[in-house]
């Protein structure tokens, strides 16, 4: 079977991260001194020698801590949606992972080419319908100042990924700010506890944050259990949607319908997302008891690689659908998913972002 390519290390998480054991022990030494070195950096970070200014809106980092994804881009646009519900008016911000390299912010839209400017925000723009301005570029203090100058009106944007973005001043609601910073957490929790690259954090996991948004059935680990209790963290539940034909967008069928009409032999789920697994248990839970393909993050397709898949039906999730608009095969089908944000979220939420600017009051 032909590969997808863009596989990596780093997107495609080794075994022994999961549980410490002799390779992790091994590693954890270079863990020590990469921890070291965050810490110097954070250091310099916090003097501000390059006299960095703040964002004039609010902003709202939906991140984590884990290598790989944990399921940020559809936080990312149930947060635009909810948002805008209640009046305010979000922008939208990415690194644009995947994207060539180009020097100056582009802006995203529901056609623009994913190989560009990445899958991420192309899923934003067609989940959304362009209801938001969509920037990237990999340094986002330049993606806001684009957003911004072209589309003045918005008064809160939000940042797909970037906590560990040291040029993105903030100043987080917990410190009394505006500024919000959320940890995304999924089934995975933090693995075997260590940074990397003994272990999967970028970060320690008691790393401060002002909310824990936790998706997926979660277990703590016993070396971190003590740092959630008593600390702000959301629960988000997702949803699948009506799959509908890749090809035929308006021919859908439910998967209820799917798995009567196909035997699970000739069924294939096919992820390149950051935890493949969690689809794969979600269609489970929905009857869909097929073969499955996990790959790495951000992998890239070909028809070859499709044609090569012995199965009648071809289920993929919505990501990795929009790097799949050349590929014509009848087989595959694409199976929607979405977030709801809990009211007692959206009320916290309105209350930091209707703080007023504690950047106007400073000496």
């Amino acid at each position: 079977m032909s590969s997808p390519k863009k596989s990596s290390f780093f997107n495609k998480a080794p075994r022994f991260w999961e549980r410490r054991g002799p390779i992790s022990l091994v590693l954890w030494p270079l863990s020590k001194i990469y921890g070291w070195v965050n810490q110097a950096l954070d250091f310099v970070d916090e003097l501000n020698l390059g006299r960095r200014k703040p964002a004039p809106v609010p902003i709202i980092i939906v991140g984590n801590i884990r290598v790989g994804g944990t399921g940020k881009t559809p936080i990312v646009i149930a947060l635009a949606e909810q948002l805008a519900s209640m009046g305010w008016k979000p922008g939208i911000i990415s690194r644009g992972y995947g994207a060539t390299a180009f020097s100056t912010p582009r802006q995203v839209k529901s056609d623009s080419n994913p190989a560009d400017v990445g899958d991420e925000p192309v899923l934003i723009a067609q989940r959304t319908d362009d209801q938001f301005p969509i920037w990237v570029h990999p340094k986002r203090t330049l993606s806001i100042q684009s957003l911004l100058k072209h589309d003045p009106s918005v008064n809160v944007i939000i940042s797909d990924d970037g906590l560990q973005h040291r040029s993105l001043l903030r100043w987080p609601a917990r410190e009394g700010g505006r500024d919000i910073e959320f940890v995304v957490r999924d089934q995975r929790g933090e693995g075997n506890g260590f940074l990397l690259p003994a272990g999967p954090l970028r970060e320690p996991a008691a790393r401060e944050r002002d909310a824990t948004l936790m998706t997926g059935a979660i277990t703590l680990s016993n070396h971190i259990d003590e740092y959630f209790l008593g600390r702000r963290a959301f629960t988000l539940s997702s949803q699948l949607g009506i799959p509908y034909q890749l090809n035929h967008p308006s021919n859908t069928q439910s998967l209820s319908s799917i798995a009567e009409t196909y035997l699970p032999n000739k069924i294939t789920a096919v992820a390149a997302i950051g935890n493949p697994q969690r689809f794969f248990d979600d269609l489970l839970k929905q009857g869909i008891a097929g073969k499955s393909i996990g790959l790495a993050d951000h992998a890239t397709y070909t028809h070859e690689f499709f044609s090569a898949i012995n199965a009648e039906c071809i289920l993929i999730t919505e990501k990795d659908a929009v790097k799949c608009t050349s590929i014509q095969d009848e087989r595959i089908w694409v199976v929607p998913m979405s977030l709801e944000i809990p009211k007692t979220l959206s009320d916290w939420l309105q209350s930091i972002l209707q703080r007023p600017d504690p950047n106007q009051y400073t000496l």
